[in-house]
Formats: C-alpha cells, sequence, structure tokens
C-alpha cells in the first residue's frame, strides 16, 4: 500500500524540512517502505520553493509542486491531489502543529471502515483570531453543508484513495475541501490527539482571505443563504402587513393621532438595508456562476521538481 503525504507551504522556509524529517522518521516507524511526500509551494514569499527542490534533489520520495501564483491552501491542497498515487493520501499544514506521530491512530480508525478521518483537538494552540475562525467555520459546516452533529475537522486528516479522486474532478475555481468531502461521502471518523505550537511564525490566514474561504464555502455548495433571504423577505411583508393593519386600526378608534415618520424612516432604512444585502449576495452567487463559465484556472502550476530535474538534466547534456 502506497501513502501519500501532501502539504501545501506558504512562508515556511524555516519548517518544512523539519516537518518532512518528522513525517520519514513516523513511516519508518510504522514500517510504511512505499510513500510519497508531495510539496506544493503557494507562491510563497520566501525561499520554500528553494528548499522544496533541494529536499526532492536528495530524496527521491520527495516531489515538489510550484504554483504560478497564490491560489489558497485549498487550490493547493487539490494541486497536490490530483499528482498523488497512493491508496491513502494524508493532508497536514507545514507549521509542524499537527502531530504526525500520531499517524497511526488516524490509519487505525481508516481501517474501520472510515472513508475520511480527521483529527480533532480539545486544547487548541492558536491565538483567539485563528480558533474564532476554527468555530465559524465549524459551524457553518453544520448550518450551510449540512455536516453530521459530531463533525469535528482540522487540517491534519487521512482520506481513502477513491475520496482523492472524487475530489479532484472538482475543477471550478472556488474550491472548499469540508464541502467536497461532505458531498462525497458520510462515513468520517475523528480522531482526539495533541495540538502543538507552531514552530515559527504566524498564522498566514487574514480575516480577509478568512473571509474568502467561509464565502466559497457557502456560496459553491449551498443555497441556504438565499434560502435565507426568501424567509427574511416573507417575514418582513407579514410584519409590514401587520403594522399597516394596526396603523388603520388606530387611525379608526382615534383620527388624531399623528403618523411616525421617523420611525417610518427607519424601518425603511432598514429594509432597504436587507433589500440590498441579498441583492449583494445573490449578485456574488451569479458572479461566481460568470467566472466559473469563464473556465478561470483552479490553481495553475510553473513548474514541478520533475521538470527542474529534466532541464538541469538536458543542459548538463547540451554541455
Amino acid at each position: 500500500m502506497k501513502y501519500s503525504f501532501v502539504i501545501p507551504c506558504y512562508r515556511s522556509e524555516k519548517t518544512i524540512e523539519i516537518v518532512v524529517e518528522e513525517i520519514k522518521k513516523q513511516v519508518k516507524s510504522l514500517k510504511i517502505e512505499d510513500y510519497e511526500v508531495i510539496l506544493i509551494n503557494d507562491c510563497s514569499p520566501d525561499n520554500v520553493w528553494n528548499v522544496i527542490q533541494s529536499l526532492a534533489e536528495k530524496d527521491s520520495h520527495i516531489c515538489g509542486i510550484n504554483l504560478a501564483k497564490n491560489f489558497g491552501q485549498h487550490a493547493a491542497l487539490l494541486a497536490g491531489y490530483a499528482q498523488s498515487r497512493g491508496n491513502v493520501v494524508v493532508s497536514l499544514d507545514d507549521d509542524g502543529q499537527a502531530p504526525v506521530d500520531e499517524l497511526d491512530k488516524l490509519l487505525a480508525c481508516l481501517s474501520e471502515g472510515k472513508d475520511v478521518v480527521y483529527a480533532y483537538y480539545e486544547e487548541i494552540k492558536q491565538n483567539a483570531f485563528r480558533r474564532f475562525g476554527s468555530y465559524v467555520a465549524t459551524k457553518m459546516s453544520h448550518i450551510m453543508l449540512g455536516a453530521p452533529n459530531d463533525f469535528k475537522g482540522s487540517s491534519f486528516y487521512v482520506a481513502k484513495k477513491f475520496i482523492i479522486d472524487e475530489i479532484v474532478k472538482y475543477n471550478n475555481p472556488y474550491p472548499y475541501l469540508l464541502g467536497l468531502i461532505l458531498r462525497t461521502t458520510r462515513k468520517i471518523g475523528y480522531v482526539q490527539t495533541r495540538h502543538r505550537s507552531r514552530l515559527e511564525g504566524t498564522s498566514g490566514y487574514t480575516l480577509r482571505s478568512l473571509l474568502g474561504l467561509w464565502l466559497n464555502g457557502f456560496t459553491a455548495f449551498s443555497v441556504k443563504p438565499l434560502e435565507f433571504g426568501t424567509w427574511v423577505g416573507v417575514l418582513f411583508a407579514f410584519l409590514g402587513f401587520a403594522g399597516g393593519i394596526v396603523t388603520i386600526i388606530r387611525k379608526l378608534l382615534n383620527p388624531s393621532i399623528v403618523a411616525g415618520w421617523s420611525s417610518m424612516t427607519s424601518i425603511l432604512l432598514f429594509v432597504g438595508g436587507m433589500i440590498m444585502l441579498m441583492l449583494g449576495l445573490i449578485g456574488e452567487y451569479i458572479g461566481r456562476i460568470y467566472i466559473c463559465i469563464n473556465r478561470a484556472p483552479q490553481y495553475v502550476i510553473r513548474e514541478t521538481t520533475e521538470q527542474s530535474s529534466e532541464q538541469k538534466y538536458e543542459e548538463r547534456q547540451d554541455v
């Protein structure tokens, strides 16, 4: 059986080598001989691509992919999945927080009939911003994507090959991996592991990138925001009708009552704001449909370490 370790790399020049070494130790401990480590440079501003090339030259188990620009973590993972050849695919981050030494727990759960197994952490060693982001993502998965009530996800998980093969069939430019997994299988397992501190630096996610990721999740894989808009419209229509009836009755009972212009203005502003919000949401859906129709690329590969090796060989031959 072959195992594929897929790792997106961004600002990990000083950490990725440590993560790779830990993977080597773990596969040796588990007596795994047939494996590959796929490192995807998501157009990192540091010299991580040079490090990846160096690692690939020293070890034939390591393969590097260099993306033409920054496409985001999920697109980078899909680029790695497309190149993977393992029966089991292991996804993890490049910051050293994933407990690779507990991989055997995830593999044991996978062998019990699960298609995907996530590691989850009782104590998350991240800043408050990232913990909030993880909390929102989990809640969104329940509400928007219909995830199981006991869902506990993370970026460290293992999946069977047929799940990965199905995921890479998605070729639209707004990937969201949890949505892709949930529409493929419900046989998902969870294993509690410890969460380690980052080896160095801080998370590459900003508020803007997190919002973009959440938007990908509920516009690409759910129409519930539009259903929500419909029910809000029904609610306001009912409130407006009821308010009109009350106003007429009060006027009939007391003709001297003067209509409240300030309250009417507030209501108009609020309703108008809700209408603009829903129009913006509809526009977001339509815009994404337009971009998908135009076949915007999910990711673009500039080069791989295999191509670089071939090029260097040809240059030596020319000399």
